[in-house]
């Protein structure tokens, strides 16, 4: 198998492509350009590329150009040489000349789309919508009393109480004694060397614990610009080993881990405050993916 496009050749083939009729509303493709580069607005090239795969499902060639582009190359997304090449196989049958001309630098065989080109699923009832039920609701008294102080600390770090509370029920279950295999102590299973950087001393100290845990969160959303996913990975992980996969870690304890996490928490963004940390070279570069 030949080996990856370089950047030059790919450059080459991603041009305006002027005479491409756009099939799907302009403003979703006006938006995604505009994220994709910082045009007026910060980039954002998880937005971009959500806003491209919208526009892609329903059937904008130059969105599924685009959208192949960024697989390609990372960009926003995971490099996927065999989803690009779907992507640019779709936009070629349209006849779109630019995808023609990529579909030569991409060295795979069309495989699949990605799963965000999926219809999405028909409504089957007009219920209204209702909360989710909070799974903090009916703890018993000791963790109850924990989740309280949690409530009220977790303001002053602003770090929404129900994701501290998602890290700790799924880091320790409320067990401020808790102590794993690999020495991650108390409430937010605080390593030793966390610990340090964040200045704990006692990390079965219940409130130092809790300090040190929602200053490193309040640091993680800062660094990756509210992207939960990313966040609660390097919370698992390190953010050394998101910013080298690009995104989640493919190691299964840790993809387990943000889907629970985003289970209780509920919601993949989250507000930060841009002061705390610079950002992640994956959302300030236009290189790596981040998916």
């Amino acid at each position: 198998m030949a080996g990856p496009a370089t950047a030059d050749e790919m450059a080459s083939a991603k041009e305006p492509n002027e005479s491409t009729e756009k099939l799907a509303a302009p403003s979703l493709l006006a938006q995604a350009l505009a994220y994709e580069h910082g045009e007026g607005v910060t980039k954002d090239q998880l937005r971009a590329a959500a806003l491209y795969c919208e526009a892609a499902r329903n059937g904008d060639p130059e969105a599924q150009f685009s959208l192949g582009w960024m697989y390609a190359n990372g960009r926003g997304v995971a490099r996927d040489d065999g989803v690009a090449a779907s992507l640019f196989a779709m936009a070629a049958a349209s006849g779109h000349v630019h995808a023609q001309k990529a579909l030569q630098y991409v060295h795979a065989e069309p495989v699949q789309l990605p799963d965000c080109m999926r219809p999405p699923e028909p409504v089957v009832a007009s219920a209204p919508a209702v909360e989710p039920p909070d799974p903090f609701a009916d703890l018993p008294p000791h963790k109850q009393k924990i989740a309280e102080l949690v409530g009220k600390m977790a303001a002053t770090y602003a770090v929404n109480p129900r994701l501290a509370l998602a890290v700790i029920a799924i880091e320790s279950n409320f067990e401020p004694s808790a102590r794993s295999a690999k020495d991650a102590r108390g409430l937010m299973q605080l390593i030793p060397d966390t610990a340090a950087r964040f200045k704990v001393k006692n990390a079965f100290e219940i409130k130092e614990n809790l300090r040190g845990g929602l200053t490193y969160l309040r640091w993680l959303l800062s660094y990756y610009r509210g992207h939960v996913m990313l966040a609660v990975a390097a919370y698992n992980a390190g953010e050394k080993a998101v910013d080298r996969y690009r995104g989640i870690p493919p190691y299964p304890e840790t993809r387990a881990y943000v889907r629970r996490v985003l289970d209780l928490f509920g919601a993949e963004r989250h507000p930060y405050d841009p002061k705390v940390a610079e950002p992640s070279p994956l959302l300030e570069s236009s290189g790596p993916g981040v998916m």
